[in-house]
C-alpha cells in the first residue's frame, strides 16, 4: 500500500466513484429496464461501472488469486469500456440518428472490439496493459491508438450532443441530467486525451492529473442517473412539509365543517410515517380540503370583522406580502368561533370574487402562509364571533375574497 497522498487520494476517489456509480445503476435498474428510452443510458453506465471495477488497484496487486489473470482483466476492462462508449453514443443519437448511421455505429464498434482482440493476441507476451512512456506501451502502440481513438471519438460526439440538447431541453430534470452526463463524459475524454499525450510525447506531468479523472467521471455519471431520484426525494420532502405544516389548520377547520374531509382525521405523525396513500395525494387532499373549508367558513365571516382584521394587521406592521394571509387567519379564527356556536351561517358558502390561484403550488404556498399566520399571537387572540340576524344584508357587495387571485394578487 502506497504512502503517497496523491495516489491514496486518487485510489479513494476511484473507489468512491465506482461504488456511487454502481449504486446509481442498481437504484435506476427497475425503471430503466421498463423504459426503452432509458435503457441505453443505463447500459452505458453499467458498462462503465464494470470497467471501473476491473481497474481497482486490489485486482492489480498481483495477489496469487489474480496474478495469472491480470492480462485478461485489463483486456476485458478495455473491451467493456469500448462497449460503454458505444452505448453512450447510441443513447445520445437514438432520437436523431438514421437507421444507416446506427448500423454504421454497430459496425464501427464491432470493428474496434475485433481490432483490440487481434492486436492483443498478436502482440508479444505481456502483462498489464500500460502506456509506459513515449512510443512504448503494452501490448502495443497500435492497440492504444485504436483504444484511445475510439474513446475520444465517442466521448467528443457525446459531449457535443449533451450540450446541444441540454441547452434546448424545457424539462429542468432532463437539462440537469444531460449537463451532468456530458460533463462526466468530458472528464473521461480528458483521461483518454491524457493517455494519448503520454503515448505520443514526453509528458510525465500528465500522469498525476489522470489519476483522479475516472473517479470524478463516475461521480458525475452517477449524479446524472440519480437526477430523477433526487427530484423525487425533493418532491417527497415538499409533500411531507406540506402535510406537517398544514395539518394543524386543516384539523381546526374540519372540526367546524367535517363534511369537507374525505376520511377521518389522523395524527399528522401517522400521515407522515404511515400514510394511507402516497404523500403527494395526502398533501393534495390537505390543500383541497383546507380550501373547501375556507369557502364554507366565509359564510360565517362578517365584513366588519374583516375590516377589523385589516386594521389590526396594519397596526401590527405585518409585511405587505403576508398581510392577506394574516387577515384571512383572523377571519378564520372568528368564523370558527361563530361556526361552533351553532349550525346557522351568516350567509351561504361564497366562491372567491376573483379568479382562483394560478396553480396548486401557488395555492399551497398561500395556505401555508395562512397556517403560519393562524398560529401567530395576533390571529390566535382574534376570536370575534360574527353577529347574527343582519349577516346576510349587503353581503354580496361587501364579501371579502379570502383566497388568492389567479394572477397571484390578494384581492
Amino acid at each position: 500500500m502506497t504512502s503517497d497522498p496523491g495516489v491514496s487520494f486518487a485510489a479513494l476517489l476511484s473507489a468512491l466513484g465506482t461504488v456511487t456509480l454502481w449504486s446509481a445503476v442498481l437504484l435506476r435498474a427497475p425503471s430503466a429496464l421498463r423504459s426503452p428510452n432509458q435503457r441505453g443510458l443505463w447500459l452505458a453506465a453499467a458498462a462503465a461501472a464494470a470497467a471501473m471495477t476491473l481497474h481497482w488497484p486490489v485486482l492489480h496487486a498481483r495477489l496469487p488469486l489474480f496474478d495469472a489473470y491480470l492480462h485478461h482483466l485489463d483486456l476485458a476492462r478495455n473491451l467493456i469500456g469500448v462497449v460503454s462508449a458505444a452505448a453512450v453514443l447510441h443513447f445520445v443519437t437514438m432520437a436523431t440518428a438514421s437507421g444507416r448511421l446506427k448500423k454504421s455505429l454497430y459496425v464501427l464498434t464491432a470493428g474496434a472490439l475485433t481490432a483490440l482482440v487481434l492486436l492483443d493476441a498478436t502482440a508479444p507476451a505481456h502483462g498489464l496493459h500500460l502506456v509506459v512512456d513515449r512510443g512504448t506501451a503494452t501490448p502495443s502502440v497500435p492497440y492504444w491508438l485504436v483504444l484511445t481513438g475510439t474513446h475520444l471519438l465517442a466521448n467528443g460526439v457525446c459531449v457535443a450532443m449533451c450540450q446541444r440538447y441540454g441547452a434546448r431541453a424545457d424539462d429542468p430534470q432532463l437539462r440537469a441530467a444531460l449537463w451532468l452526463f456530458g460533463l462526466g463524459t468530458a472528464v473521461a475524454g480528458l483521461y483518454w486525451a491524457g493517455q494519448l499525450v503520454r503515448l505520443l510525447t514526453d509528458a510525465p506531468w500528465v500522469t498525476p492529473l489522470l489519476a483522479p479523472a475516472m473517479g470524478v467521471h463516475g461521480l458525475l455519471r452517477a449524479a446524472a442517473l440519480l437526477v430523477p431520484a433526487l427530484c423525487a426525494v425533493r418532491r417527497a420532502g415538499t409533500d411531507i412539509a406540506t402535510i406537517w405544516r398544514l395539518s394543524p389548520l386543516w384539523r381546526e377547520l374540519i372540526d367546524v365543517v367535517p363534511e369537507v374531509a374525505l376520511s377521518r382525521p389522523r395524527p399528522r405523525v401517522l400521515d407522515v410515517l404511515w400514510p394511507l396513500a402516497p404523500w403527494r395525494l395526502v398533501a393534495y387532499r390537505k390543500v383541497i380540503e383546507t380550501r373547501d373549508a375556507i369557502l364554507i367558513l366565509q359564510g360565517y365571516a362578517d365584513p366588519d370583522t374583516a375590516d377589523t382584521a385589516r386594521a389590526r394587521a396594519a397596526a401590527a406592521r405585518v409585511p405587505a406580502a403576508r398581510r392577506q394571509a394574516h387577515v384571512l387567519a383572523c377571519l378564520l379564527r372568528a368564523a370558527r368561533v361563530a361556526g361552533r356556536a351553532g349550525p346557522h351561517r351568516a350567509s351561504p358558502p361564497q366562491q372567491p370574487t376573483g379568479p382562483g390561484p394560478r396553480d396548486l403550488a401557488d395555492e399551497r404556498r398561500f395556505l401555508l402562509d395562512v397556517a403560519e399566520a393562524y398560529r401567530a399571537p395576533g390571529p390566535s387572540r382574534f376570536a370575534v364571533p360574527a353577529p347574527r340576524g343582519t349577516a346576510g344584508q349587503g353581503r354580496a357587495e361587501r364579501e371579502p375574497t379570502m383566497l388568492p387571485g389567479r394572477d397571484g394578487a390578494r384581492k
